[in-house]
């Protein structure tokens, strides 16, 4: 992704996070979420940080694009340069409360172990699981994170079949960073 910020912010684009898992229902445990990029400009989401991370998420991204935080985290030089973008531990749990009072829609998920620990590391990352029974250790990689994102991507588009998800009401406008400097 291009570092000048010369990319145009592109729409429907979405933000896939883990978080604490909680439950909606008795046997029903939410613990990852999909919001559409614009929910980062609800006014109830820390700001100017949500939109910063809104800037960065949508800059040179295909529609429909399925973000996972720990991208960012990736093209941010493995975390170092958060603090120039915003706190993205408070962004999204503001987010997660909109989620919650039902002032976004999101795609509210479930996420099997391997599945998470794959949306929660860098693209190019591998997760190593011990299999006790085989005795010895199954690598999951990049190509395996991409089923991931494909599955989730497939979950959304049933899920918007027909209204695609609401970001919600009041959002701020987006900043241009070149009108900004």
């Amino acid at each position: 992704m291009p570092q000048d910020g010369s990319e145009q912010p592109t729409g429907d684009v979405y933000l896939l996070f883990a978080h604490e898992a909680y439950h909606l229902a008795a046997a029903q445990e939410i613990n990852t979420s999909l919001v559409p990029a614009a929910s980062l400009l609800h006014p109830r989401v820390r700001q100017p940080d949500g939109a910063r991370i809104y800037d960065r998420l949508t800059r040179g991204r295909k529609p429909g694009e399925i973000v996972p935080l720990a991208t960012l985290t990736h093209e941010l030089d493995g975390g170092t340069r958060w603090p120039e973008v915003g706190d993205w531990e408070a962004v999204t749990v503001d987010l997660l409360q909109l989620i919650r009072d039902r002032e976004c829609d999101a795609l509210s998920l479930c996420l099997p172990h391997i599945a998470r620990a794959l949306v929660c590391s860098g693209p190019y990352s591998e997760v190593r699981v011990y299999d006790p029974a085989a005795g010895r250790y199954q690598a999951y990689g990049p190509a395996e994170r991409i089923e991931v994102l494909v599955e989730v991507g497939r979950q959304m588009a049933w899920a918007e079949a027909g209204c695609v998800l609401w970001p919600g009401d009041g959002l701020l406008i987006p900043a241009n960073p070149r009108e900004a400097k």
